[in-house]
């Protein structure tokens, strides 16, 4: 998901994040998101949940280095697409699986060594800070919360769009998340540069928020 776009917040998620991925036939670049990369590399592998996972990027990226992978989103066109990304990666049922699900109603029965949410941002309804809290409750003991998201508006934002964007600090997403004191350890809380290409073509320099906490063992 993305904070870039500025439509009706009041509209129904499902519809917008429909119409969203029905504008062309792949939205995202289908490579796995550069932060969760470097950090589940340092990881053992186990199982994970990605919320928010899209077109599957990130998910097939962690079911192909050892990860059981379960992603979740609330399109239907972006989870099919996800689903038939993994079948022409040769990765089967027993290592990944995606499911269509609003996040804000989510109900799962399993712990995870990983819970992952990379830009898990919306210009519509979107009860996130809910949805990280009940997200962190899945994550096993010695299992690890990976938050990543827009730390500024991009460089060539209009001014109007600047001041509605919707961007986080880590210290911010630690104190949303209301976690219980002395049943985490704060492993990451930083912001990371990233370098893109803005429409005009030249190149950026973009801001992540980047969170990993661990759950304690004891």
């Amino acid at each position: 998901m993305s904070g870039h776009r500025h439509d009706d917040p009041q509209q129904d998620p499902k519809e917008f994040w429909e119409a969203r991925y029905g504008e062309r036939d792949q939205i995202w670049s289908g490579k796995v998101n550069a932060v969760l990369k470097d950090v589940a590399s340092s990881l053992r592998p186990g199982s994970a949940l990605d919320l928010g996972c899209g077109e599957g990027g990130d998910a097939i990226w962690l079911a192909e280095h050892g990860w059981r992978a379960l992603g979740v989103d609330i399109s239907e066109a972006a989870v099919e697409r996800a689903r038939r990304a993994a079948k022409e990666r040769g990765l089967g049922s027993d290592v990944i699986a995606f499911e269509v699900a609003d996040l804000s109603e989510l109900e799962l029965p399993a712990h995870f060594d990983l819970v992952t949410a990379s830009f898990l941002q919306s210009p519509v309804e979107l009860a996130r800070a809910s949805i990280l809290r009940r997200a962190a409750a899945h994550v096993r003991r010695d299992g690890h919360l990976l938050i990543t998201a827009h730390g500024a508006p991009p460089p060539w934002a209009a001014p109007e769009h600047k001041a509605a964007f919707h961007n986080f600090s880590p210290d911010q997403e630690i104190a949303d998340l209301e976690l219980a004191a002395g049943e985490w350890e704060t492993v990451i809380a930083e912001t990371r540069h990233r370098s893109a290409i803005g429409p005009d073509g030249n190149p950026a320099e973009l801001d992540d928020s980047v969170v990993l906490l661990r759950r304690l063992a004891g």
